[in-house]
């Protein structure tokens, strides 16, 4: 019984050992990707010379962008952690695609600012945002599938929601289905019926998707049969 219980610890002992080995090293890459990124490596692509070996590059072609300007710069990446961070880079670069064999990844309708904030996140998990930022990396999130930098932009567009952008909020969450922002954004519209039909977006909204419309009377009529019924319960009490 005494040889049972020492193996048992004994197996113990090894199975807390090799957890802390697996945490130690899990912590020591999420350092590395936290803190180094190729972006702050002025390396070439496929380059030998340097300490980063990046395999694939991101390209931005937004509409005006041509051959030269900072739209065209390629941003260096690694295949690796483009397919660990998004699984649609997982799939364009794990089946043999265009993509994969070429090593260069276009993002259209896109800025290189976007694209370098875009891929500095999937390293760091750090974006510094603006609104405009939010709002473009927040479609680049839904594009490629990356839900954690969507909702920290969507997070941050709610902490800047207010009366003067709630309809480019609504309409936008609408687009790329962002839920949180959507139902902020419709709170605080039907919070301020009394001024809707004196703002330009709303007729502009009337006349390219009146269904938008609908659905912001439909959630102020909710909002009146649910406020009317928390009164009555109210009075009903002893």
């Amino acid at each position: 019984m005494l040889e049972l219980a020492k193996s048992v610890m004994r197996k113990q002992a090894r199975l807390k050992k090799s957890l802390k080995e697996r945490s130690m090293i899990s912590k020591l890459k999420f350092a590395f990707l936290r803190f180094w990124s190729p972006l702050d490596h002025h390396i070439t692509h496929r380059s030998s010379a340097g300490p980063c070996f990046t395999d694939v590059v991101l390209v931005a072609s937004s509409d005006d962008g041509l051959p030269g300007t900072a739209s065209s710069v390629p941003v260096p990446a690694h295949k690796a952690v483009l397919a660990s961070r998004s699984p649609v880079f997982k799939a364009m670069l794990e089946n043999e695609m265009e993509e994969s064999r070429s090593g260069i990844i276009k993002i259209s309708d896109v800025s290189y600012d976007v694209l370098r904030t875009f891929v500095n996140y999937l390293y760091t998990a750090e974006a510094c945002l603006d609104e405009q930022m939010a709002y473009d990396l927040l479609i680049l999130a839904e594009k490629y599938e990356v839900k954690h930098l969507k909702a920290y932009c969507e997070k941050f567009l709610v902490s800047k929601l207010n009366w003067d952008n709630s309809f480019v909020s609504y309409a936008f969450a609408h687009q790329h289905n962002a839920k949180h922002l959507l139902e902020s954004a419709l709170s605080l519209i039907t919070d301020n019926m009394d001024k809707l039909t004196k703002r330009e977006e709303y007729m502009e909204l009337v006349e390219k998707d009146p269904r938008l419309v609908v659905d912001i009377y439909e959630a102020y009529l909710s909002k009146q049969v649910n406020t009317a019924a928390l009164k009555d319960s109210s009075s009903k009490k002893p």
